[in-house]
């Protein structure tokens, strides 16, 4: 008998998860293995390796491993890059410093805009220019890198980035620079814009080679040394890389751009929602991962997950933040998680996160010192955590902390602990409905139309609450919740987003432009997959274009089907005036411009294929474990129905007050609400009342 073994690790703030699928390759039957492990930062390969070992998964067996991590993000937020020089377009090496001139904290005088990651005495110039259309204005003058590389190693430089006028339009004074660099600086770590985007936007094209020249040699490091303990392990294939795109790429690839993979964890969790949905025949879905230090969620619509390159990290009311124009799943992320830390502020007002208690020392309720109060303490407090079976019954509560931690709150806020940990609960439900709030309606959708699809290890614990706030009909908690985003490696194609700027007016005879430049690039996408050996024919492609208001300065994605033609230009605008209506609440009667084309190049790379198994009687006795007063914050204390998560079977339905445990996650069902098991072991509850 012989079977396929999937393996795929997702680092998180927290912890580092694992899921494995053993396959049988004649009957198609799969057994899961799961499992988590403390995230050990600054070595984050050293969790991988511990979780895999933990769940007994031998890397010398592995057929196929998908990797998610957070080393690119933590770098940047923690600044633990490297020092980067910049060399751009004579005249403007100030682009990065000058930045854009809207702000969030606009009547704010004494605004002040991040520093930039290269400090202006590490900025460099070079004479040439390029214009617009990609036409050479001047030639390039390589004369001064010498000089230029001389100073930037007597400071230090451990990273160059390159970034010049109109290179989206014609790379070719990149790429000629890049050859020269390495000519003479051999050891030295390059990135140039064109090599991660072609779209125009001056300043943020500059900010993005820069922040991946500043993370390239640290990530570059991990992904050397993680390859080199599975492979003293015995794996011996390539293990590929999870990308914020929502697909997988080879770790060479990603080891030269690691910027790609700055929100690799949220985007693997947002793409197996998308897949989940298409198999339980949900299309329309709200995804929500909420984890031990952020809550993610995104809207998908007729099961497609919206990527987009308009990403910015550290924004916030208050700082402008930093923008990365990558392909990055479109999501909205907040600070709270199961270890978020309330606190009470100088007016007596209760607040949950950004802070988080993290792993070390975590919640209070962990025993490892955590003296503040997080969301996970107060759901223990109220009993909706067993505090007999915290963590699967691999930590013992420490009740008498989370007393301590609850009480400090309570007594700022002159209440009883109950109240202090109600309180906690709804403000940390509050939070969370906001971000969906920012998905949803925010862009033009009624969350009354979708399904909320909430994983993460506390995704099932306020995903009712949340639901019934925002008036959402089913919530679905997907099997092997806590692992989830790992799982959704697993579902991930080979893919590549190309963004292409290219300005061209919907009038007749512009389709032969717009078909040939998708044309071309389709080509180009076909030539890299190539020479990794991926056949031309496993590729496959999606399209999508960029579209305006003439004298605008944004614009509104629309997919395109076939090839574009005169013919059906008239229904691509149309398309636009829809898409832009809803998100917008109005169109214009006003010429439309095509800005760019959006390629999507996808290959299989041994993606899972899932069983779904026979739905038996619907009694849930068997899985029944025990009963326990659970208190419901907005529903009050009611006597709830235990079930054992792993021992829920398909077809098992019931009616809440219930509670579910398995030994990574809760799963809360309030009163009036019904659930039952589907084919996949996916919990799917309809919330009623």
């Amino acid at each position: 008998m012989s079977k396929v073994i999937r393996v795929a690790t997702d680092v998180g703030g927290t912890f580092t998860d694992l899921v494995s699928f053993e396959t049988d390759s004649e009957t198609g039957e799969a057994s899961v293995i799961t499992a988590k492990s403390d995230t050990t930062p600054p070595d984050f390969e050293i969790g991988v390796l511990n979780v895999l070992e933990k769940g007994g998964v031998d890397p010398a067996a592995v057929d196929f491993l998908a990797h998610g991590t957070t080393v690119v993000i933590n770098a940047l937020t923690e600044r633990k890059g490297v020092k980067v020089g910049l060399i751009a377009t004579e005249g403007f090496r100030d682009t990065l410093e000058i930045a854009r001139g809207n702000r969030p904290d606009f009547f704010n005088l004494h605004y002040v805009k991040p520093p930039p990651f290269v400090p202006r005495y590490l900025r460099r110039e070079l004479p040439g220019r390029i214009s617009y259309k990609g036409a050479e204005m001047r030639p390039l003058d390589l004369d001064p890198l010498p000089a230029i590389v001389a100073d930037f190693k007597a400071e230090g430089v451990e990273a160059v980035a390159i970034c010049f006028l109109h290179s989206y339009a014609d790379p070719s004074h990149e790429q000629r620079t890049v050859e020269k660099l390495r000519e003479l600086w051999p050891e030295v770590s390059v990135v140039s814009s064109h090599q991660i985007t072609r779209e125009w936007r001056e300043y943020e094209r500059t900010n993005t080679a820069v922040l991946s020249a500043y993370v390239q040699p640290t990530a570059e490091r991990y992904l050397r040394r993680l390859n080199d303990g599975l492979t003293t392990k015995g794996f011996s294939r390539s293990p590929y890389i999870m990308q914020s795109n929502c697909g997988v790429d080879s770790l060479d690839a990603v080891a030269r751009i690691p910027i790609t993979m700055v929100e690799s964890g949220p985007a693997s969790g947002i793409w197996g929602a998308a897949e989940l949905g298409k198999l339980i025949g949900e299309a329309n879905v709200l995804a929500l991962d909420i984890g031990g230090t952020t809550a993610k969620c995104s809207l998908i619509e007729n099961g497609q997950v919206k990527i987009m390159t308009d990403y910015w990290i550290e924004r916030d009311r208050k700082s402008a933040g930093y923008p990365i124009m990558v392909p990055v799943v479109d999501l909205v992320e907040i600070g709270n998680g199961g270890g978020s830390i309330a606190w009470v502020d100088d007016f007596g007002k209760l607040h949950v996160g950004p802070q988080s208690a993290g792993a070390l020392p975590g919640p209070a309720a962990y025993g490892k010192g955590g003296t503040e109060a997080t969301t996970t303490d107060a759901n223990l407090w109220l009993g909706r955590i067993n505090r007999d079976y915290f963590c699967g019954g691999e930590v013992e509560a420490d009740m008498n902390a989370v007393e301590t931690a609850i009480g400090a709150v309570a007594q700022k806020l002159a209440v009883d602990k109950d109240d202090a940990a109600r309180g906690i609960v709804r403000i940390a439900n509050n939070n969370m409905v906001n971000a969906l709030k920012l998905v949803s309606l925010n862009r033009g959708f009624d969350p009354r139309d979708f399904t909320l699809v909430a994983f993460g290890g506390g995704g099932g614990m306020h995903a009712v609450a949340l639901a019934a706030e925002l008036g959402v009909a089913k919530v679905v908690i997907p099997a092997n919740a806590s692992v989830f985003s790992a799982w959704g490696m697993m579902m991930s194609d080979l893919r590549r987003d190309y963004f292409i700027t290219r300005l061209a007016d919907l009038a007749e005879g512009a389709a032969e432009g717009i078909e040939a430049l998708f044309a071309e690039t389709e080509d180009r996408a076909r030539a890299q997959f190539a020479t990794e050996g991926v056949d031309r024919s496993q590729v496959t492609f999606l399209r999508y274009g960029k579209f305006r208001y003439q004298n605008q300065e944004h614009t509104t994605e629309v997919p395109l089907t076939g090839p574009v033609t005169d013919a059906n230009l008239a229904k691509i605008e149309a398309d636009f005036h829809e898409t832009y209506e809803r998100e917008y609440t109005y169109r214009l009667d006003a010429p439309v411009e095509m800005v760019g084309i959006h390629l999507v190049a996808f290959a299989e790379v041994g993606k899972l294929t899932m069983t779904r198994h026979e739905e038996g009687a619907s009694d849930p006795s068997p899985a029944l474990k025990s009963r326990r007063q659970v208190d419901y914050a907005l529903e009050g204390m009611h006597e709830a129905a235990i079930y054992d998560g792993t021992k829920l079977m398909p077809g098992m339905a019931f009616d809440g007050p219930a509670i579910v445990e398995d030994p990574g996650s809760t799963v809360v069902v309030n009163p009036l609400n019904k659930a039952r098991i589907d084919g996949y072991g996916n919990i799917h509850i309809e919330i009623g009342g």
